[in-house]
């Protein structure tokens, strides 16, 4: 089996980063052939610390992250290795007891909000995509999304957003976006650069079969 084809999707908080790797994942569904892995799972394990404790660490800063982990699992995928990646438990603010384990594939999406932050993770990739949305639609999708899907209180989103996210967006990731290959404005729905996406995964996939 050929190396894996990695693709890395950056962009601020909500800013459509998941949207833009299941269009992508949905075009080869009939292949199996794409495996999507988010940064948000490589939150580093906070089971020692109490609950007061775990709420005041701040999970936009590139420090919450356990990106040796992730690169480590990451090369394995490369060799051709399974791995046992983790799940993190966003109501309880911690990684969760159970793993999911992913196959080896021939397109890798990795997606998250220091994708392209990071040197060592950028050198492992192969295109380098930055989601470009406006702020005022970032946070409205954020408010939607932490509320419903993760257990979290309106007001504690917005103070999150006030005293962390929106700094920290600032200082490391729109920086980011200077090493991109290709820039996508409003993530998912922008349906064009989707399709030239496709195009171009398509044309790598096929030659690397010959």
């Amino acid at each position: 089996m050929m190396k894996p084809i990695v693709i890395g999707i950056a962009g601020g908080s909500a800013s459509g980063k998941t949207s833009v790797a299941r269009k992508i994942k949905e075009a080869f569904d009939d292949t199996n052939s794409v495996t999507i892995i988010r940064q948000d799972d490589y939150y580093k394990n906070q089971s020692h610390l109490t609950m007061e404790e775990r709420v005041k660490t701040n999970y936009d800063h590139p420090f919450a992250f356990d990106n040796d982990f992730l690169i480590e699992q990451l090369q394995l995928l490369l060799e051709g290795k399974d791995i046992e990646k983790p799940i993190y438990d966003f109501v309880n603010h911690t990684r969760s007891d159970n793993t999911e384990v992913i196959q080896t594939c021939d397109v890798l999406i990795l997606e998250g909000l220091f994708i392209l932050e990071n040197e060592q993770l950028r050198n492992l990739l192969d295109i380098k995509i930055f989601v470009d949305t406006d702020a005022d639609v970032r946070f409205i999708r954020r408010l939607k999304r932490d509320v419903e899907d993760r257990g979290r209180t309106l007001d504690s989103v917005i103070n999150q957003y006030i005293k962390t996210v929106r700094d920290m967006h600032s200082q490391f990731v729109e920086p980011s976006k200077r090493y991109a290959n290709i820039i996508i404005p409003e993530g998912g729905k922008n349906t064009v650069a989707i399709d030239l996406l496709t195009t171009k995964i398509s044309s790598i996939i096929n030659s690397n079969m010959l």
